[in-house]
């Protein structure tokens, strides 16, 4: 994350005016699926990594968490969290998760949304995590799936009329950074497979408890372009408890 678009202005606005920019968890299609997932957060410590808006750091004390650690790259992200989003027991930082520092079982939950996509070394990561996180420890989070991040435009391919013909998945099995066109804009972020993705969690000694590929709900079926989203897995939704 350390290329940190969303501090640029032209970028930022764009995502602004994105539907879970201006609702909040209501406004993000996986949501629905996101939230039947997360732990209890009664009396919890918890740390939100790529927090962005705060939007889940608010929800954890709305929940009873004891308190909140959010933690983002962007100075925009955290100074709309803190008028978004504030609380007495949510504490905003601005950092790269790559660079953090945290000491040893300090944390009961890990929450990221849509983070570690950004993020080149997704190994080291879970092993800090894994570290971070205390005996039985749950972390939950969500990326844009595979199968979306492989080709690296993430967009369809069209016919000469712009009707939607298919969505382009090719070497998947060459992880690494790819070029997306995100609101428009260039950005910089990483695949790498499903195995991967596991197979980290699974040899820094976490337990699987869910794996979602999340369809869009009925309700936002009838927002332009939703119905298209059927077609493929666009988010990836891990649920792990450290053994």
């Amino acid at each position: 994350m350390k290329e940190n678009k969303y501090d640029d202005n032209n970028f930022f606005k764009k995502y602004a005016e994105m539907s879970r920019s201006k609702y909040g968890l209501k406004g993000a299609g996986e949501w629905s699926a996101f939230q039947k997932i997360l732990p209890d957060f009664e009396g919890k410590e918890v740390l939100d990594l790529g927090c962005g808006y705060g939007w889940h750091c608010k929800y954890a004390v709305e929940q009873g968490a004891n308190h909140v650690l959010g933690i983002d790259l962007s100075h925009k992200m955290l100074e709309t969290a803190k008028q978004k989003n504030s609380a007495s027991n949510i504490t905003y930082r601005c950092a790269a998760i790559e660079d953090l520092n945290l000491p040893a079982e300090t944390f009961d939950i890990i929450l990221s949304s849509l983070a570690f996509h950004y993020i080149q070394d997704f190994k080291t990561i879970v092993q800090n995590i894994s570290n971070w996180l205390k005996q039985g420890g749950e972390f939950v989070f969500s990326v844009e799936h595979p199968v979306f991040t492989a080709y690296g435009t993430q967009d369809w391919y069209y016919d000469n009329n712009g009707n939607i013909l298919h969505f382009p998945v090719d070497n998947y099995y060459y992880e690494g950074k790819r070029e997306a066109i995100f609101l428009g804009e260039k950005v910089i972020k990483y695949h790498r497979t499903l195995t991967t993705y596991l197979n980290n969690l699974l040899q820094m000694n976490f337990e699987l408890q869910h794996i979602i590929e999340p369809q869009p709900p009925e309700e936002m079926m009838d927002i332009p372009g939703m119905k298209d989203e059927m077609r493929r897995p666009m988010m990836l939704l891990v649920s792990a408890r450290k053994k």
